[in-house]
C-alpha cells in the first residue's frame, strides 16, 4: 500500500499508529534510518516481524550507558590540584598549569567522542544515541565556553539519565548541570545583579520558543536561578546569592526558585508544541507542520505529564512520521552520514580520534562543540563543496585497507588495544570484497543496490552499474571496479538522504 500523504490526514488522525497495512520494507527502512543512522538488516528483519509501535518501544526502553572514559575520569581527578596550579605560583606556572589542562581536556574529549561513537555505532542503541544527540541539540553547551571536557561528559550523562523521563524533570537537572552553570554564566548570576543568559535561552531555545513570554518574564525568572554555582563539577546552591523575593512569571506571583520556574513553563501551551517542533525539525523535514498538527500533539504530550518516552513512542509511529513527503528527503548530518557508513559497510569506529575526528570536522560537525547556543542548523547548510569533498574522502578511506603505518606510536597502541579484544574490521574486509567480486556483474550489481542504494533497483541505473561491472571484470579488475561501484553509491545524492 502507498504510503499517505500528509493532505490525507487531519490533525487528529495524523498521530495514530500506522496502520498495519501500510507497515512494508520500505516503511521500516525508512524508520530506522530516521530514528537511528542506517538500516542494519538483522535490525531490518526484526522491525518487520514486531510492527512500528513495538520497534520504537523497544529502542526506547531504557537509554544505554556509556561507562565514563578513562581520560575523563583522569580528568576529574585531577581537577583540584590543576585548580591550584593555575591559581597559584608565578605567571609562568600558572600559563603552563592552564595549557597543561587545556591539553588534557582536549585529550579527554577525543576520547569520550570516541567512546560515544562506538556506543552510537551498534545498531540496537543508534536510535536512544540519535535521541540523545538531539536532546543535547536543544540543552546545548560547548566545550569551547566550558572548556572542561569533563563537564561536558557529565552534562551529557544528566540527559541520558533523564532522557525518557518527564521533560519538567530533565530541565531542572539541566539547571544544575555544572557545564550549563558555566555556559550561560549561572556563576555569575548573583542578588544584586541577575544574569538573564539561561532565564532567556530556558524560555527561547530550550522550552517554549520565540513569541511566548515576555522580557519581564525574563528579568523576574533569572533572579530566580540567582544562587546556581558549580564547583570542582559538583552543584552548590549559594544562598545568600539567591534573590528569594516576590516574583511575577508568565503573571503569577511567588517567591519562585529555579523549580517554581520550570513548573511554570510547563504550564504553558507553548511547552506542549515546542519540543514536537524541534522534532520535526530534527527527525522530518526542514519544513515545519501547519500549526495545527503540532497544537493537537502537544496537547496530547502535555495529559501525559511531558513524558519523554511517550513522546517518542507516539512521534516515531505516527502515520504522519511515514507521510509520504517525508521519505527519502531529508539531509544526513555529518554524524549521521559517518555512523550509517559504519553500519552499512559492517565497520566498526576505529579508535583513532585523528582521523575519526578529523573527518567529521572537516563535514562539518564536530560533537559536543556546537557552533553557539542554537545547536547546529542542519539541513542544506550541511553541504558545500568543502563539506562534500570530506564525505567522498571519508568514504574512500574506509573503503581501502587501513595504513598502519602510518599511525603515530599512541594510535598503534590503541590499534593493538583494539585487535586484543576483538574488534576489527575499521575498513571494507578485503574478503568481503572478494566475495562480491568472484559473482556476475548483473547479481552483483543487484546485491550493492539492494543493499546500499535500493531505490535504483530495477532502474537503468542498476543496469548501468552492472555494465560497469562487467567491463571490470573483463579487464581483470572486478574487485578494484567493485570498489569504485559501491563508491559510486555512497557518493550519490541518494545515498547522502534518508
Amino acid at each position: 500500500m502507498p504510503p499517505e500523504s500528509l493532505a490525507s490526514l487531519s490533525p487528529q488522525d495524523a498521530w495514530r499508529a500506522l496502520p498495519a497495512a501500510q507497515w512494508d520494507e520500505a516503511a521500516a527502512r525508512h524508520l530506522l534510518q530516521r530514528l537511528g543512522f542506517g538500516a542494519d538488516p538483522a535490525e531490518l528483519d526484526r522491525a518487520r516481524r514486531d510492527g512500528p509501535v513495538a520497534t520504537v518501544q523497544r529502542y526506547f526502553a531504557r537509554m544505554p550507558e556509556l561507562p565514563k572514559p578513562r581520560l575523563i575520569a583522569e580528568l576529574e581527578a585531577a581537577a583540584p590540584e590543576m585548580g591550584r596550579r593555575i591559581a597559584g605560583g608565578d605567571p609562568q606556572q600558572r600559563r603552563l598549569a592552564a595549557q597543561d589542562a587545556r591539553e588534557r581536556s582536549r585529550e579527554a574529549l577525543f576520547d569520550l567522542t570516541i567512546k560515544w561513537l562506538q556506543l552510537a555505532a551498534q545498531p540496537a542503541h543508534g536510535p536512544a544515541e540519535k535521541w540523545l544527540l538531539f536532546l543535547s541539540d536543544i540543552w546545548v553547551v560547548g566545550v569551547q565556553k566550558v572548556k572542561n571536557s569533563a563537564l561536558i561528559y557529565q552534562h551529557q550523562d544528566i540527559l541520558r539519565r533523564h532522557a525518557l523521563g518527564p521533560a519538567p524533570q530533565l530541565a531542572k537537572a539541566v539547571s544544575r548541570s555544572p557545564a550549563m552553570i558555566v555556559y550561560l554564566d549561572l556563576q555569575q548570576s548573583r542578588r544584586d545583579a541577575p544574569n538573564e543568559n539561561f532565564a532567556r535561552e530556558l524560555f527561547e531555545l530550550f522550552t517554549l520558543g520565540e513569541g511566548h513570554y515576555t522580557e519581564n518574564d525574563i528579568k523576574q525568572a533569572a533572579r530566580a536561578f540567582t544562587g546556581y554555582r558549580q564547583r570542582l563539577g559538583q552543584f552548590q546552591f549559594a544562598p545568600r546569592q539567591h534573590d528569594d523575593g516576590s516574583k511575577t512569571v508568565f503573571g503569577r506571583k511567588g517567591a519562585f526558585d529555579g523549580d517554581g520556574v520550570i513548573d511554570l513553563v510547563y504550564r504553558q501551551p507553548a511547552a506542549g508544541t515546542f519540543l514536537p517542533k524541534e522534532m520535526v525539525r530534527f527527525y522530518l523535514s526542514d519544513t515545519p507542520l501547519p500549526e495545527a498538527y503540532t497544537d493537537v500533539l502537544g496537547a496530547a504530550w502535555a495529559r501525559t505529564g511531558h513524558d519523554l518516552r511517550e513522546l517518542a513512542v507516539g512521534f516515531f509511529s505516527s502515520r504522519v512520521f511515514f507521510a509520504r513527503e517525508f521519505r527519502g528527503g531529508f539531509i544526513k548530518s555529518p554524524v549521521h552520514f559517518y555512523l550509517g557508513l559504519v553500519q552499512d559497510l559492517g565497520l566498526s569506529v576505529a579508535p583513532l580520534p585523528r582521523q575519526v575526528i578529523g573527518t567529521l570536522r572537516q563535514m562539518g560537525q564536530m560533537p559536543f562543540d556546537p557552533p553557539n547556543v542554537r545547536g547546529w542548523v542542519g539541513g542544506r547548510n550541511w553541504i558545500n563543496s568543502a563539506t562534500l569533498a570530506a564525505r567522498r574522502q571519508l568514504i574512500n578511506g574506509l573503503l581501502q585497507p587501513l595504513n598502519e603505518n602510518a599511525l603515530n606510536g599512541d594510535e598503534q597502541i590503541e590499534l593493538a588495544a583494539a585487535y586484543a579484544e576483538g574488534v576489527r574490521h575499521f575498513t571494507l574486509d578485503p574478503a568481503r570484497l572478494a566475495d562480491w567480486a568472484r559473482q556476475p556483474a548483473a547479481p552483483r550489481a543487484r546485491l550493492l543496490a539492494q543493499r546500499y542504494l535500493p531505490e535504483i533497483v530495477g532502474t537503468g541505473l542498476e543496469h548501468q552499474l552492472a555494465a560497469y561491472l562487467e567491463r571490470g571484470g573483463e579487464h581483470g579488475r572486478a574487485e578494484a571496479a567493485t570498489r569504485a561501484a559501491l563508491a559510486t553509491l555512497l557518493e550519490s545524492p541518494g545515498y547522502q538522504l534518508c
